[in-house]
């Protein structure tokens, strides 16, 4: 059985790194003692051990242990013998680009659905739709695939903002650009804001946090769902 968080963001403005998750996170990987890093989306470039450090010293707070997967020789049996796995923010194409390279973006999905804890933030949260392609960020690298994890039946655009009726910034809306998607795909578009995220057990798929989530499908209005909210009509 799924056993997810998929959530918008890793920091909250008045937060330290995972901070607001870490309720949620103690619960998920209640049963385990070590959790599996996969730090391949370098925010900002950051090297993957001082990513991995980042990501061990919010975990020692619900006392977890985390190691990143690049200090393993072969990937794929490290995500295959892993408990609990958490894939952190940054560029999703450098992301996708290394999970495809290394084999492992087949074996992380079949360890989602064979039931390992599994909590994404921003990137990591991004390649749990079937897609990349709602993602916001540069496509500095070129991936093998726009494919990805397919664990939700829908894409993810994490750190959703709405339009500034202020603003005199004159580019494209996240609103436009999910539209413009919907010209040539039908998935349907969850956009998260920061602080919220999806709770996903089994087949539930629930809305989490304070604030509500914009949805897109094609040829249909975009709409806002509460928090709380099972999405089960997709």
């Amino acid at each position: 059985m799924k056993n997810l968080i998929i959530a918008s963001t890793s920091t909250l403005h008045k937060g330290s790194y995972l901070d607001y998750l870490l309720p949620e996170l103690k619960v998920l990987f209640s049963e385990i003692e070590e959790i599996l890093f996969i730090p391949y989306a370098r925010p900002g470039g950051i090297l993957h051990d001082p990513y991995t450090t980042k990501a061990a010293e919010a975990f020692r707070k619900i006392d977890k242990k985390i190691v990143g997967i690049h200090t393993f020789k072969n990937p794929v049996e490290a995500i295959q013998n892993a408990k609990g796995i958490f894939t952190g923010g940054g560029n999703t194409f450098v992301l996708v680009k290394a999970l495809h390279e290394l084999g492992v973006m087949q074996p992380l999905r079949e360890a989602i659905f064979s039931g390992t804890p599994y909590v994404g933030t921003s990137a990591g949260s991004n390649i749990c739709g079937s897609t990349i392609m709602t993602t916001n960020d540069m496509p500095i690298v070129y991936p093998p695939s726009f494919k990805t994890l397919g664990v939700i039946p829908f894409n993810i655009n994490p750190h959703y903002l709405d339009p500034d009726p202020n603003s005199k910034h004159m580019g494209e809306t996240r609103e436009t650009r999910i539209k413009e998607f919907h010209t040539q795909n039908t998935i349907p578009v969850v956009g998260l804001r920061e602080g919220s995220w999806l709770r996903v057990q089994g087949k539930e798929i629930v809305l989490k946090g304070k604030l509500t989530a914009r949805v897109f499908e094609q040829d249909k209005s975009a709409y806002e769902i509460e928090s709380g909210t099972l999405i089960d009509y997709f």
